[in-house]
């Protein structure tokens, strides 16, 4: 574990740096142009989460740093190919504004700016409550089933995060029709948890009665 978390601390900041480049390049070569205003609002807010997210748990919880840099997992959910359309949803927003296609309103692309940050700072706090949070499905030694908010309202509030940020992110670029393909996220989580909590209640002491207790897999209410 050691080891981990030494490869992850010094891999904290070149991490976000590429993954923040990617996303640059994804957002503005499809758009042609750097005037792209709504995208920078969006990679803008997102960058400074992202960072100040990376040396937050550089500083408080390095351990967490080595879960989340993680890839292999023992077991997975399946997710049919289909859905993975949902990834066309990252470039279209540069062809949308590129073509003018949809006629965006600003008003709809701060509120949603708002929201999508909302729901990443959502997860951070879901990080600090969680901190065996991982990239991959598994449990850990001495890991413990947390009951308290937000794991009282539904039990995996990580993916709820996720699902948020997926389906706002195209209206804070200003583009409606990709939401289309972003909508696929929900089939692709709903599969993600169905894996994930067949190891969960195998493995982690406890989780069948917090199943019961906390029925809500995602959203409120509803699943």
């Amino acid at each position: 574990m050691k080891n981990d978390v030494n490869k992850s601390n010094a891999k904290v900041y070149v991490f976000p740096i590429v993954l923040l480049i990617i996303m640059w390049v994804i957002l503005f070569l499809p758009a042609g142009s750097i005037n792209f205003w709504q995208a920078w609002i969006l990679w803008a807010g997102f960058s400074l989460i992202t960072f100040f997210i990376a040396v937050y748990f550089t500083k408080k919880n390095p351990e967490f740093l080595a879960r989340r840099s993680k890839t292999k997992e023992k077991e997975t959910a399946k997710t049919p190919a289909f859905f993975k359309l949902y990834f066309v949803g990252f470039i279209l927003p540069g062809i949308d504004f590129r073509f003018n296609w949809s006629k965006e309103l600003v008003w709809v692309v701060i509120l949603s700016n708002l929201i999508f940050f909302a729901a990443y700072i959502f997860i951070f706090f879901v990080f600090k409550k969680n901190t065996y949070a991982s990239t991959v499905i598994q449990v850990e030694n001495k890991q413990k089933i947390i009951t308290t908010f937000p794991y009282s309202i539904v039990r995996h509030p990580m993916y709820s995060g996720m699902v948020i940020m997926s389906i706002f992110m195209p209206l804070a670029l200003g583009s409606y029709f990709s939401l289309i393909p972003m909508l696929f996220i929900i089939p692709i989580i709903v599969f993600r948890i169905k894996g994930e909590e067949k190891t969960l209640l195998k493995e982690l002491e406890g989780y069948k009665n917090y199943c019961l207790k906390t029925p809500y897999k995602l959203i409120p209410l509803i699943w």
